[in-house]
């Protein structure tokens, strides 16, 4: 049996919100398919030690910007930064297998940004996307994705 490892942040509670259905998904679908990986979580803060991850990941991130439209004249990150210090440290970006961004819709461009900044910066696809608490058919596809994902560096 796989387990993949998720590790996200989450301000409002959208993101925790998604990731907790995405792993009761999982239940459901590894109770019906023993080979039907499940998730684990990890959820980052401020408060997280700094930890040198040993097990490959996929990291979740939601977008809060400050300042700028965040695509031609400057952004700054907001709240979610301590995801991106975590992953800065050692070598904990070359266990991430991609990242999954999530955003409201409404911000055109600045939709997933930090997502796709993300996997510019570290290296790391990025693999999917959501918007806010995402639906049931994002979780079905999100999990497909991971799936996915995984199966490429089995």
């Amino acid at each position: 049996m796989t387990t993949l490892r998720i590790l996200y942040i989450s301000i409002s509670g959208n993101t925790r919100s998604f990731v907790e259905t995405l792993q009761d998904y999982a239940e459901d679908q590894h109770a019906a398919d023993a080979s039907a990986p499940l998730i684990e979580l990890k959820e980052i803060s401020d408060a997280t030690p700094d930890d040198d991850e040993t097990t490959p990941y996929f990291a979740f991130v939601p977008t809060y910007l400050t300042g700028g439209n965040g695509i031609d004249n400057g952004y700054q990150e907001l709240m979610t930064e301590a995801l991106g210090e975590y992953i800065s440290i050692g070598d904990n970006r070359k266990y991430c297998w991609g990242v999954v961004g999530s955003g409201n819709r409404n911000f055109n461009e600045q939709y997933c940004l930090t997502a796709r900044q993300y996997s510019e910066a570290y290296g790391f696809p990025f693999i999917g996307d959501y918007e806010l608490r995402g639906t049931t058919q994002d979780v079905t596809r999100i999990y497909q994705i991971l799936q996915t994902e995984a199966a490429k560096h089995a």
